[in-house]
């Protein structure tokens, strides 16, 4: 499966991408600069020359086209980023991991967007397409350091069965997480927050902290 990451040149988008592509993805990381896109691809392949990566650059028209979208651009520009590719997405799962937050000091806080999620705000703009909501609780840079393992829950919602399915499957194939359905697209709103909150607590203890859920299957 081709997936195309959109937005994918800052460290989320980074880190899901190496992570993905190692998992035996096809990865096509779009920007703005396309030319921006094919650096940055370039540079995470040589970083890892043992892991075979396929990870590609290009401008965001041409990652849309990809089988299954993951939208990683910052949250204040999504909407206006996918809105010109709504045709080109119609039918398509699309996945949001974007957090609406503000650093105040040294903490982080949760906005509240005017559909109440980043999430709900791209179903809104996308009403063709089969949105989701997930990958908002991973630290980046751990994300993005192959030699670093990492055991995450990675809470999973839409309103479409079919984009939750294809969504826990895309998280599962990643060494270490496990997917978990957390119901409809309404769950996104307070999922988003909660990022502030862990984000916080990274800053003041110095860790990368991740999501675990006691009690739920077998943990890895």
């Amino acid at each position: 499966m081709r997936i195309g990451i959109l937005g994918g040149t800052g460290p989320a988008g980074r880190g899901l991408a190496v992570r993905l592509a190692r998992a035996g993805e096809e990865i096509l990381i779009g920007s703005r600069d396309a030319e921006r896109a094919d650096a940055v691809a370039s540079g995470l392949v040589e970083a890892w020359p043992g892991h075979h990566l396929s990870v590609s650059g290009a401008a965001n028209e041409a990652a849309a086209e990809c089988d299954l979208i993951v939208v990683a651009t910052p949250w204040d520009s999504a909407v206006a980023t996918l809105k010109p590719l709504a045709a080109g997405l119609e039918g398509k799962v699309v996945v949001s991991m974007a957090n609406a937050l503000v650093k105040e000091g040294r903490e982080f806080l949760a906005l509240l967007p005017s559909r109440g999620s980043v999430a709900a705000s791209i179903q809104a703009a996308l009403p063709l397409s089969l949105v989701s909501a997930s990958f908002h609780h991973l630290p980046a840079s751990d994300m993005e350091n192959l030699d670093a393992p990492i055991t995450a829950d990675v809470l999973v919602c839409s309103d479409h069965f079919e984009a939750s399915k294809a969504t826990v499957a895309l998280v599962d194939s990643i060494e270490g997480l496990r997917g978990v359905d957390a119901g409809s697209l309404a769950q996104a709103a307070p999922i988003e927050a909660f990022t502030a909150v862990l984000v916080t607590v990274n800053i003041r203890h110095k860790v990368h902290t991740a999501l675990q859920l006691a009690g739920y299957g077998d943990p890895r």
